[in-house]
């Protein structure tokens, strides 16, 4: 059994936030495997399917990016998961747009969704590190995060990573990660093409 993540806040005007990367990736797992409708449970939206005989289920935590852990503590008790089958998947501002870095365990970066995780449940989940680039500057990075992606990012790199992710999700599961990173960079090409960020 397999706890997949997406981090990032359930209102529809943040649907195509930069830190709602995390959704969009679990909302393209669910469309392109074909989960029933996500349904209320654990403080947040959750769809279970099975994939090549694993057990995959789906959550998006409904608490805002803040309070993540909340959600998925609850979600992981009731299906008695041990953090080694958790998958978090969010927005990174150190990375540049479309890099991705997968590791199990490690600090929180900063991020506010990690740290309530942490608080929840431990370092010890694996992160799925999806690089957004980082506007250039401390006093910018909250309207960088919270605005939404350009179009030319959304029909390029984003579009990219989320098809690249889906199409190898099965190395995410079988625990093969340095397989389906090469794979991801691969599909985004050289990183100088994909490496530059909008200005909001």
């Amino acid at each position: 059994m397999h706890l997949l993540i997406g981090l990032g806040n359930p209102e529809l005007k943040h649907r195509y936030n930069r830190h709602n990367i995390g959704f969009l990736i679990v909302d393209k797992i669910a469309q392109e495997f074909q989960f029933p409708p996500f349904r209320n449970r654990f403080k947040g939206l959750l769809s279970e399917n099975l994939m090549n005989g694993s057990n995959i289920k789906l959550l998006k935590p409904s608490t805002y990016m803040n309070n993540s852990g909340e959600s998925i503590v609850q979600a992981m008790r009731f299906f008695k998961l041990d953090p080694s089958q958790v998958f978090v998947f969010y927005d990174d501002l150190d990375l540049s747009p479309g890099k991705c870095r997968i590791r199990l365990g490690g600090g929180t970066g900063g991020h506010n969704g990690l740290r309530s995780i942490e608080r929840h449940i431990g370092p010890d989940y694996w992160r799925v590190r999806i690089g957004i680039g980082h506007p250039g500057r401390k006093e910018l990075v909250l309207a960088h995060v919270l605005n939404d992606f350009s179009e030319q990012e959304k029909n390029g790199w984003v579009e990219k990573i989320l098809i690249a992710m889906t199409e190898h999700l099965n190395l995410l599961i079988k625990g093969d990660t340095n397989s389906l990173m090469s794979k991801i960079a691969s599909t985004m090409g050289p990183l100088n093409e994909v490496s530059r960020v909008s200005k909001d």
